[in-house]
């Protein structure tokens, strides 16, 4: 990034954790979390130990970081190296990426930036400019695409509550500040796994490895009681995914039985990507990782990590957009349009363009514009 872009950046944050302060607390227990944060051109600074919302307020101030982080374990010792921090237990954390998804509507919304002259452009392979076949990605804020992650955190929920008896008030949902959602699981039974046990935990979350006998195969197979949609967890969850209605399952078991074993295996591993949560796994199964601080800005957009108490009227375009409205020029070069604050911005194509200093900092943040 230009210095000149991370400067203006590097402002612009400090004034937003200045006035915003009251959008970010430690959390519980953060004597015995590890803190880190990253600067704009820098790299990551951890194993800090904080105390209280006031030494966090400090720290912002003083550093004004692109980034702000904090384990979900927690330590005896967390400021020491990890490993002298004597682990004790971690809380459960589920990351929803709306690019994981793959839906239909990412090309509309992804651009390309050329690794080796900086052209941004979209749909080919080859840079236009200079023919280079190396390049970055990134894309903006799509209402499909935040549906399609919203339906995720409601499977995981779902999952989460029915399945594994854990309590709705123990569950938090952030955005991420970029194009995703952050599940909390805190005050629960599962902290204390290790992470081969949070990998076994990943697996049932995601329908992974499930086979035809659980949902009632039998070796003989025309002998085979399949599982009934009134069955609790997997076993009424594939049986509705199957048979759509309890009317439909006599005529449907009947073509299954017909069609044997391996079809019916194929159909179960089918089901994964319908009704198995679509998490990141290494997030969930690493119990050392730092994750982003609720109520800090994500650097890959400029947008806040964001509390939603309502999801499903959740509109990370508005809602966790805090940056002010000054007037700021750049030279945008950005071939995806975008909304914000329910203004609509782009596309632009290597142009000069005043805009809201909220979309100037989106802009810079994606690699799509700099300041003029």
């Amino acid at each position: 990034m230009l210095e000149k872009d991370a400067k203006f950046l590097e402002d612009t944050f400090k004034k937003y954790y200045f006035d915003h302060f009251d959008l970010i607390r430690t959390p519980k227990n953060p004597e015995m979390r590890e803190f880190g944060y990253q600067k704009f051109n820098s790299g990551m600074t951890r194993h800090i130990s904080l105390r209280s919302d006031k030494e966090l307020h400090l720290m912002l101030m003083k550093n004004v970081p692109s980034d702000v982080y904090c384990s979900n374990a927690r330590y005896s010792f967390p400021n020491l190296p990890m490993a002298e921090k004597d682990w004790q237990n971690a809380d459960l954390i589920f990351d929803i990426d709306a690019k994981d998804l793959h839906l239909p509507c990412r090309a509309n919304h992804t651009a390309k930036k050329c690794t080796s002259c900086s052209n941004v452009f979209t749909n080919d392979d080859v840079c236009p400019q200079c023919k280079a076949t190396k390049f970055e990605t990134t894309s903006v804020l799509c209402n499909d695409c935040i549906s399609g992650a919203k339906k995720e955190v409601e499977k995981l929920i779902e999952i989460l509550t029915f399945d594994l008896g854990i309590n709705k008030e123990n569950i938090t949902v952030y955005f991420s500040g970029n194009e995703g959602f952050h599940i909390h699981v805190s005050d629960s039974e599962y902290e204390n796994l290790d992470s081969r046990h949070r990998a076994d935990l990943v697996d049932y979350l995601t329908f992974k490895g499930a086979i035809p006998e659980t949902f009632g195969a039998k070796t003989n197979f025309s002998k085979s009681v399949f599982s009934d949609l009134d069955d609790k967890g997997w076993l009424g969850r594939v049986a509705k995914s199957i048979f759509s209605s309890k009317s439909n399952k006599p005529k449907a078991e009947k073509q299954i039985v017909l069609e044997g074993y391996p079809a019916f295996k194929k159909k179960i591993e089918s089901l994964q990507h319908e009704i198995g949560a679509h998490i990141d796994p290494n997030v969930t199964i690493d119990v050392h990782r730092i994750f982003r601080m609720g109520g800090t800005i994500n650097s890959k957009s400029g947008l806040t990590k964001m509390l939603c108490t309502d999801i499903a009227k959740f509109n990370p375009g508005m809602d966790a957009c805090f940056i002010d409205d000054d007037q700021v020029t750049v030279l945008a070069d950005c071939p995806v349009s975008f909304k914000l604050k329910n203004k609509k911005f782009g596309p632009y194509k290597k142009e000069q363009v005043s805009v809201p200093k909220y979309a100037a900092v989106y802009m810079i943040c994606k690699g799509c514009a700099t300041l003029v």
